[in-house]
C-alpha cells in the first residue's frame, strides 16, 4: 500500500497542503477549527510523517526525548502519557527515557543523547548538578521538571514544577487542622534530594504555625521514595513509646504513603482512627486504596502541557528566549486516611 502523503490528507481535510503542514509542524498561525478537522483526517488516514524528509526540509527531525528517574512509578507513567499527548497535538513524537537518577546519565541525555537526532529534551533530573546543566541549556533545547535544586535567584534552563514546600505545608495543616499532635514525615533522605528538602521545609512551617514542635525522631530517614521504604519507616514509628508515637503521618510520595499504610495493618492500627495518613503525587492507585490515600496532587496535563510548549518554543524560536520558571498547579485531594468518611469508588 502506497504511502499517505500530505497531499491525500490535505484532500481529505479539504485544505492545502501548507496548512496540513503548518498544522504537523505546530505552527500557531493556524485556527482551532481547521486543526481539529486536519488531525481528523490524519488520524482516518494514518498519515505519519516522514522524519529523514523533515530532517532535510527544516533542519528539525520532529523528535524529542522525555527522560525521568523511574518509569516503573506510576507518577511519571502517568507524566510520560501526558508529555506524549501534548507532544502529538504539536506534530513532535516522544522517545521516553529511564535514568535511574544517575547524574551521569542524566547529563547524557539532557546533551540531547544522539543530538542529531533529537530536537530537544524534557528531563526530570535527581543528582545531576546545576553548573553541569547550565552550559547544556546554552546550546541545547532543554526544559526541567521537578524541583529546583539551585538557588531561587539563579535560572539555568526552562523549568516547570510545583510550589512543593506550600504543598507540604498545606497537606501537614490539614492533618494538624484534625486536632493531630503528633505528626510524622516520611520521605527525609540521604543524601537531602531536593524534594526531600523542600517538602520537609514546608512540614517544618506547618508545625510551626500550628504551635507544634518539630521531633526529629518523627522523620526516619528513607534511601528511595518507594513503598518498601514506606514500609520501613512506618514500622520505626510504630515502634516508638505511646507517648511518642505519631497519630498523623505525611509522607513525601503516595508510594512511601502506600507502603507505610500496609505496616499500620500489619500492626493492628486503624487508618486515620488511629493514624492519619496523607501523601503526595496523585497517583491512581492512591485513589483506589483502601482506604483512599488523602494526596497532594500535582495537575500533570498541566505540567506536561506546559513542559511540551515551552521546549517546542525553544525549538522554533530563531533566538532562543531568556529561560523562565514555570509553576503547575496542584490541589489536596482529601479521601478516607483523612477524613474517615466512606467514599463512592472513583467512576472511571
Amino acid at each position: 500500500m502506497a504511502a499517505v502523503t500530505l497531499k491525500d490528507v490535505a484532500q481529505r481535510a479539504g485544505v492545502s497542503i501548507k496548512t496540513v503542514s503548518n498544522v504537523v509542524r505546530g505552527a500557531p498561525k493556524v485556527s482551532e477549527t481547521t486543526r481539529t478537522r486536519v488531525m481528523r483526517a490524519v488520524a482516518e488516514l494514518g498519515y505519519r510523517p516522514n522524519p529523514s524528509a523533515r530532517r532535510l526540509r527544516t533542519g528539525r527531525s520532529g523528535l524529542i526525548a522525555l527522560a525521568v528517574p523511574d518509569l516503573a512509578t506510576p507518577y511519571f507513567a502517568e507524566l510520560a502519557h501526558h508529555v506524549r499527548t501534548e507532544a502529538a497535538a504539536l506534530g513532535f513524537t516522544v522517545l521516553i527515557e529511564e535514568t535511574l537518577g544517575d547524574a551521569k546519565e542524566e547529563l547524557r541525555l539532557a546533551t540531547g543523547v544522539g543530538a542529531s537526532l533529537l530536537d530537544g529534551v524534557i528531563l526530570s533530573p535527581l543528582h545531576v548538578s546545576s553548573d553541569e546543566l547550565a552550559p547544556v541549556a546554552d546550546e541545547f533545547p532543554l526544559v526541567l521538571l521537578g524541583e529546583r535544586s539551585y538557588e531561587r535567584d539563579r535560572v539555568v534552563a526552562d523549568h516547570v514544577l510545583i510550589d512543593n514546600v506550600a504543598a507540604a505545608r498545606e497537606a501537614t495543616a490539614h492533618l494538624a487542622g484534625l486536632g493531630r499532635t503528633r505528626i510524622a514525615a516520611i520521605g527525609v533522605d540521604r543524601p537531602a534530594s531536593a524534594t526531600s528538602r523542600q517538602r520537609l521545609e514546608g512540614f517544618q512551617l506547618a508545625l510551626h504555625e500550628a504551635g507544634l514542635t518539630y521531633d526529629p525522631r518523627l522523620s526516619p530517614q528513607v534511601t528511595e521514595f518507594d513503598r518498601s521504604n514506606g514500609l520501613l519507616a512506618m514500622r520505626t514509628l510504630i515502634g516508638l513509646p505511646a507517648d511518642v508515637r505519631p497519630d498523623a503521618v505525611f509522607c513525601f510520595s503516595d508510594l512511601l504513603a502506600i507502603g507505610a499504610r500496609r505496616a499500620a495493618f500489619e500492626a493492628g492500627f486503624h487508618i486515620p482512627g488511629d493514624i492519619a495518613l496523607a501523601g503526595v503525587d496523585g497517583s491512581e492507585e492512591a485513589r483506589y486504596s483502601t482506604p483512599s490515600l488523602t494526596s497532594v496532587v500535582p495537575d500533570k496535563a498541566a505540567i506536561a502541557s506546559l513542559a511540551v510548549k515551552c521546549l517546542a518554543t525553544r525549538i522554533r524560536a530563531d533566538e532562543a528566549p531568556p529561560f523562565e520558571v514555570h509553576m503547575a498547579p496542584y490541589w489536596l485531594e482529601v479521601r478516607e486516611s483523612t477524613s474517615g468518611e466512606r467514599q463512592q469508588p472513583a467512576t472511571p
